[in-house]
């Protein structure tokens, strides 16, 4: 089934290599209702970044750019990605390479869901973060419908039941846990806050969801004609009261004291 709805352009490109993510990239561009969705996710981490103190300097580092368009809209921002050529650097979440109290953000889009040892990372941005800086993520939702679809139609496993904060990893770019941001950051949330007590996980909020199901997302066909796309974004508002049951993504804001 993943094969058969696999958006043609990616069935013949390796999963990681440059050429993949620019297709994604590009897929973004020429898909209105998947650029809303990003617009909206881009908007809420620049927010985040626009709330660190004025007085607190620092860079601004994302991670797992590949076809992100963030910098596009940050010059700015430092994009890395954990393959080659795609970024401004090969970055690996668990050893940034940046001095102690340096970045003013960590941004992420669907990226710490694929640190094997999240735990790891979470000990670099205590290290690398300014005070009142911010890890700012977009991520898995954990909803009836978001475990729904990511368990029957997604390469990647979403595991909510493990014990453990931590998976083996061959591949970095298909061996992760969807799942994660829900057991770190709410499931397990009192253990995060005694393990991290610098990390102080300020706000979340789920994100549109309709727009981005039916734009087939970066790598799903999709069949919706232009027309009808103002009636879709009228129903991501409408279905606000029920993301609780739909919501594929969230938005979660982590601040350090």
């Amino acid at each position: 089934m993943e094969n058969i709805l696999k958006k043609d352009e990616l069935k013949e490109v390796s999963v990681g290599s440059p050429e993949y993510f620019r297709v994604q990239k590009k897929l973004i561009f020429e898909r209105p209702l998947l650029k809303h969705c990003y617009d909206i996710w881009y908007s809420k981490l620049t927010e985040d970044e626009n709330s660190v103190p004025s007085d607190k300097a620092g860079k601004l580092l994302e991670l797992g750019s590949g076809g992100s368009y963030l910098k596009d809209l940050r010059p700015e921002v430092i994009t890395s990605d954990v393959v080659d050529n795609v970024a401004d650097l090969k970055v690996d979440a668990r050893h940034l390479p940046f001095e102690d109290q340096s970045l003013r953000a960590i941004f992420a889009t669907h990226t710490i869901h694929h640190i094997p040892e999240i735990e790891k990372f979470f000990q670099e941005a205590e290290r690398t973060l300014v005070s009142g800086g911010v890890i700012s993520l977009i991520e898995v939702a954990k909803t009836p419908l978001a475990k729904f679809l990511f368990t029957r139609f997604h390469p990647e496993p979403f595991i909510d039941e493990t014990d453990k904060w931590s998976f083996d990893q061959i591949d970095s770019m298909l061996d992760s846990n969807q799942a994660l941001s829900w057991i770190v950051f709410f499931r397990d949330k009192k253990k995060f806050e005694e393990k991290y007590p610098s990390l102080v996980v300020e706000a979340w909020s789920y994100l549109p969801w309709l727009s981005y199901i039916l734009s087939g997302g970066v790598t799903k066909e999709s069949y919706i004609p232009s027309f009808l796309n103002p009636i879709i974004y009228l129903l991501d508002k409408l279905l606000t009261p029920f993301n609780f049951l739909g919501a594929l993504h969230w938005h979660i804001r982590i601040r350090k004291k």
